[in-house]
């Protein structure tokens, strides 16, 4: 009579959690990998040159790259609200700046949506289409439609060289981020709310 060796059940249990822990140490690694490499992670604030900025344009970068430097919640600029906080990002930074702007349905300087703040650029007669060849210039306030690549989004412009424009913009991942752009690459750009 032959003899069956078996497996002590222990021993197979003990096999199968190792095997399972390394594969998901694994996928981990590789799923963390992925998202790292895919990962914009943004720009640092860049040197601009102020000689061709006039004082109001100089004064919003002032506040541009404190908020950069030292960044609140998206709170602190919806005044308190919990919201998507790209469009209050760019009220509160032009009230700091001294250029506050106006809802055109409560006449708040907060303007929480990127349709009424399209709505106030063209209420106001400084709304230019993305596609009609418009430089923008520091200050600038860049409008995106769903399809862009941020979404329906919204942040300002730092600076231009005709075909790129460096932007900062508040909830870009979460955050307060720097991102230069390639203007004929970009889908959705609306338009702009000139400064």
């Amino acid at each position: 009579m032959t003899q069956v060796q078996t497996e002590e059940p222990t021993s197979r249990v003990g096999r199968w959690m190792l095997g399972i822990s390394g594969f998901l140490a694994a996928t981990a690694v590789i799923v963390g990998g992925l998202v790292w490499w895919q990962h914009d992670w943004g720009e640092p604030f860049p040197t601009l040159d102020t000689e061709h900025l006039d004082e109001q344009q100089i004064a919003l970068v002032e506040v541009l790259r404190r908020e950069y430097e030292q960044p609140g919640d998206g709170r602190k600029y919806a005044e308190g609200v919990e919201e998507a906080w790209c469009a209050d990002f760019v009220s509160w930074t032009m009230r700091e700046a001294g250029r506050p702007l106006a809802n055109p349905n409560s006449g708040s300087w907060r303007i929480p949506g990127v349709y009424t703040l399209q709505e106030y650029y063209q209420q106001v007669g400084r709304f230019t289409r993305g596609d009609v060849g418009y430089r923008p210039r520091a200050g600038d306030v860049v409008l995106y439609g769903p399809d862009s690549p941020l979404g329906q989004h919204t942040n300002i412009v730092l600076e231009s060289d005709g075909e790129t424009i460096t932007t900062i913009g508040g909830n870009e991942l979460g955050g307060i981020r720097v991102r230069t752009i390639t203007l004929a690459e970009t889908d959705d750009l609306v338009g702009y709310g000139r400064f």
